[in-house]
């Protein structure tokens, strides 16, 4: 079954790019993977205060997710998957694509602030001429009405 891979992080972005991978996997019978990613940068220091922080950034992760696999069952019928990866976005987000053959697209939100779509899309546009799969970039201007029409054909 093919997936939808979406990036879980704090950008208000992500919220249309969740919607839009939940909306099309609903109407197309496929899964939604939710891939977060933690920067090692965020974990330096001694060993045993890194493995406290990366447990409570797990917790976070799977806090922020939960808000948005609640609303996937509850209102699409999907049952979301989380991965969490440690490492550079764009580096960790190619590693997962390569490591799961179901991951059919993957899911960007666009940036709303200043004349940048944002970084992780700059990125991975520079590169998408030989990724694997297709990118959906979806407007992070988008109404919530506006998505749900687009996500219905």
């Amino acid at each position: 079954m093919r997936k939808f891979l979406v990036i879980l992080d704090d950008s208000r972005e992500c919220l249309n790019a969740m919607r839009f991978a939940a909306l099309r996997a609903a109407r197309t019978g496929e899964q939604v993977q939710i891939l977060s990613i933690v920067s090692p940068e965020e974990f330096q220091g001694w060993a045993g205060v890194a493995d406290l922080m990366r447990a409570e950034a797990r917790e976070r992760i799977e806090a922020h997710f939960e808000v948005f696999a609640k609303w996937m069952r509850d209102r699409q019928g999907i049952n979301p998957e989380l991965v969490i990866r440690e490492g550079e976005p764009v580096d960790e987000i190619l590693a997962q694509i390569a490591e799961d053959p179901e991951i059919g697209i993957l899911v960007l939100g666009a940036g709303t602030e200043g004349n940048s779509p944002g970084p992780l899309v700059t990125q991975l546009a520079r590169s998408s001429g030989s990724l694997p799969i297709p990118i959906t970039i979806v407007p992070g201007e988008l109404s919530r009405d506006r998505l749900e029409e687009i996500s219905r054909g």
